[in-house]
């Protein structure tokens, strides 16, 4: 989707200068490869805000006419007002039809890598997560058995109309997530079943509270689970530090939740790939 909000900017504005940050050192707004593209009254992107942004854009305005630098390095000091305490080197380059596919290129990338994660069931909660986690870093399928809970969702978002939900357990991508939201306590129980048996799976997650764990916990047990398999079982979502219903709250914290478990997992999967002495 960003792939194409790109080409439409490129489009419209073919004249512009990327703008990339190429080394990041210490507390910095963003990270290394991040970029944007500046033309003369237009935007797309950001490589993270503050005064060092806007002497960014200031200088591929000024190349646009003819002066500016093509790197720049900018401390992240006192001295332009900002407080990161880092470091950053900024690249900029002239865009060419050959630098927007690479770009185009990149982002689709990008979007080929998000973990997959599939909403079963658009109720409330399941409408207002998949509205939270839109903008996010995250490939987002919502699967229901009511025609007419699949139609006020993002459009980004994929929408699967099935009478057997479980099923599609098996669709999902290894590593990806499962969030089960259904107005059917035995159909949440059957699906979190089979979600559970993918070890492959980062997060599977239900709505609920302690008393529904408890009854999961008692079921899962009569049809041969163990508290192996409900251990990994994440119940209630959003955990329970703060003590609100609205489905708009529960969005937020489930997908901060999930945030913090993909970024856990990269972490321990960059250690596994640093070689040892």
């Amino acid at each position: 989707m960003r792939d194409l909000f790109l080409t439409a900017f490129t489009t419209t504005h073919s004249k512009s200068i990327l703008v990339e940050i190429t080394r990041a050192k210490g507390s910095t707004p963003r990270e290394a490869g991040t970029f944007m593209l500046v033309a003369t009254k237009a935007i797309w992107g950001t490589i993270g805000g503050g005064q060092f942004e806007y002497m960014a854009i200031d200088n591929a305005r000024a190349m646009l006419s003819g002066g500016g630098e093509a790197v720049m390095d900018i401390p992240l000091g006192p001295e332009i007002g900002q407080c990161c305490g880092g470091h950053t080197r900024l690249a900029f380059r002239p865009l060419t039809p050959e630098l927007a596919e690479m770009l185009e290129r990149r982002l689709r990338d990008e979007e080929d890598d998000r973990p997959a994660v599939t909403l079963f069931g658009s109720g409330h909660v399941g409408q207002a997560l998949a509205r939270a986690l839109a903008p996010l870093p995250f490939s987002v399928s919502v699967v229901e058995t009511r025609a007419e809970a699949l139609e006020d969702l993002p459009t980004e978002t994929e929408k699967h109309l099935t009478a057997m939900p479980e099923a599609f357990v098996e669709k999902i991508p290894a590593g990806g997530a499962a969030i089960i939201l259904t107005h059917d306590h035995a159909l949440d129980f059957l699906i979190a079943q089979r979600a559970l048996a993918r070890a492959d799976l980062t997060y599977v997650g239900m709505i609920g509270s302690r008393t529904k764990r408890a009854t999961f916990a008692n079921w899962l047990k009569r049809e041969g689970g163990g508290d192996e398999l409900l251990s990994r079982l994440v119940l209630p979502i959003g955990g329970t530090a703060v003590r609100d219903k609205r489905p708009a709250v529960i969005a937020a914290l489930v997908a901060a939740e999930l945030l913090e478990t993909y970024a856990a997992r990269q972490a321990q999967t960059s250690k596994r790939q640093i070689p040892t002495a």
